[in-house]
C-alpha cells in the first residue's frame, strides 16, 4: 500500500492454468465462490461482463443478511489477459457512495502458474485510508487464499 500515490499493489500466483483462473474473475458463478473473506459471501446480483458493463453484488454476513452493496463498473477488457473497472461502494439501488477507485487486472500464466498482478488506484487518500482501517489487506489476502483453494477443486 502505498499512501502517496494512493494505490495498492498485489501479485499472487495460482498453480492454476490462465483459463481457470481468468474465468473465477469473471464468471458469477465462480465469483460468488470466493469473492469474500469467509464467513462472508458475496452475492452477484446482476452482471454483464463486457466495456460499458457492471456486477452489482452484496456482501452476505453468517445471518444471511446482505449488509453492504458494491459496483464494479468494466472500462477495459483484454480477454485472457487484462480487465479493468471502476469499484465503489453503493446503495442496494446501485447508488455510488464516491469517491471510489480503479483497479487494473492482468493475467499471465508460464509452466502451468498464472499470476495475477492487481493495482488500485484509489481516487482519494481517505478512500484508501477507509480500506485499510475496514481490514482491506487482512480481508483480501483470506479471499484470495479462498481462491486458491477454490481452484484446487475446479482443477480436479
Amino acid at each position: 500500500m502505498d499512501k502517496a500515490s494512493k494505490t495498492v499493489s498485489i501479485i499472487r500466483e495460482f498453480d492454476a492454468d490462465l483459463h481457470l483462473v481468468w474465468d473465477a474473475f469473471t464468471k458469477k458463478e465462480i465469483l460468488d465462490q470466493w469473492w469474500a473473506p469467509k464467513p462472508f459471501q458475496s452475492k452477484t446480483l446482476a452482471m454483464d461482463f463486457k466495456v460499458g458493463g457492471r456486477r452489482f453484488y452484496a456482501m452476505i454476513n453468517q445471518e444471511g443478511e446482505e449488509i453492504g452493496w458494491q459496483i464494479q463498473d468494466y472500462t477495459s477488457i483484454n480477454p485472457k489477459t487484462n480487465f479493468k473497472f471502476f469499484n465503489a461502494f453503493a446503495d442496494k439501488d446501485q447508488n455510488p457512495d464516491l469517491p471510489g477507485s480503479n483497479w487494473d487486472l492482468s493475467f499471465s500464466e508460464r509452466n502451468g502458474l498464472t499470476k495475477v498482478c492487481i493495482t488500485i488506484y484509489n481516487d482519494s487518500l481517505e478512500r484508501m485510508e477507509r480500506m485499510i482501517e475496514m481490514g482491506f489487506k487482512e480481508g483480501f489476502t483470506a479471499t484470495l487464499n479462498g481462491l486458491e483453494l477454490l481452484l484446487l477443486q475446479l482443477k480436479k
